[in-house]
């Protein structure tokens, strides 16, 4: 009788993606999976008094929110974002460092407007808002040609995501306040965050995780803003009608956000599972002054 020959437990049995996505694993520990950006000031706002530490996981920020003094405010003027210098050295192209300071802009507007009315002069505005991004680090473009590569020739086989490959991260650091027509601040906030390699895309672009992680800074300092409170703690609530529309690509609820273009919105998504950068999808508004 022939002997019957016994395969060891999980030789062999599983996908060769699955198995090359397991051999990471340890990798992934030991590096967190994520990019450390530090908090980064640029010396743009009235003052960095009185910020209150958010000690997330994720997305480190001090922030402050005076919601007493926006109570009766209606108006909001938004200021396209700015650059810093030492932000500006790390991104090579000008068009680059323009479309990340965009999609804030953009992304703070349709935020804001869920509760003030966004004006397109600021005369007319009980409130202004501008934004500085204080440090871009660049993702490794190389790196996250490869992961695309890996991520759609292992969907091919199995339908299992494969973590993109936790190296050549990239990060923002960005810092905002609201003042009132006299000058005084009533909310602010520094903030940075990392790319991590399962929820952020992996695109071939300098500024690939930067452009992914700009929205998220508006939504955080807009969301401040409109509830007069942290943005760090709850369970995240459903977007209102006028966000699913303007993050659709359709037009927004106040002619002032045009300025700043409008998204991409499903076009985008899927350039970005396929690796490609920004600059395809996103086009850059017309010339934009204060």
């Amino acid at each position: 009788m022939p002997s019957s020959r016994i395969r060891p437990s999980g030789t062999g049995s599983r996908p060769r993606p699955i198995r090359s996505a397991l051999l990471f694993l340890p990798l992934l520990s030991a590096v967190g999976g994520c990019a450390s950006v530090p908090l980064e000031q640029a010396n743009s706002l009235t003052t960095y008094d009185g910020l209150t530490s958010n000690k997330g996981r994720l997305t480190k920020a001090k922030y402050k929110v005076a919601s007493s003094d926006l109570v009766a405010t209606k108006t909001i003027f938004i200021e396209p974002t700015a650059v810093s210098t030492a932000a500006a050295q790390s991104i090579r192209k000008p068009s680059d460092q323009a479309l990340v300071a965009n999609v804030i802009s953009r992304a703070l507007c349709v935020g804001l407007s869920d509760r003030f009315q966004v004006v397109d002069r600021r005369e007319n505005a009980d409130l202004v808002v501008h934004a500085t991004v204080t440090r871009i680090v660049p993702t490794n473009a190389t790196v996250a040609g490869l992961s695309t590569v890996t991520s759609l020739g292992a969907n091919f086989v199995v339908p299992v995501p494969v973590p993109r490959l936790p190296m050549g991260l990239g990060g923002l650091s960005v810092e905002a306040e609201a003042t009132t027509r006299d000058g005084r601040q009533v909310g602010a906030m520094v903030w940075a965050k990392g790319a991590n390699f399962v929820t952020t895309s992996a695109r071939v672009s300098q500024i690939g995780d930067a452009y992914s992680l700009a929205s998220s800074f508006g939504s955080d300092f807009s969301k401040m803003l409109v509830t007069g409170k942290t943005p760090f703690k709850g369970l995240p609530k459903l977007p209102s009608g006028q966000k699913i529309v303007s993050g659709l690509g359709g037009k927004p609820k106040y002619p002032a956000c045009e300025k700043f273009g409008r998204s991409p919105g499903l076009t985008d998504f899927a350039a970005s599972q396929v690796g490609l950068p920004p600059s395809w999808t996103d086009r850059q508004p017309q010339a934009q002054g204060r």
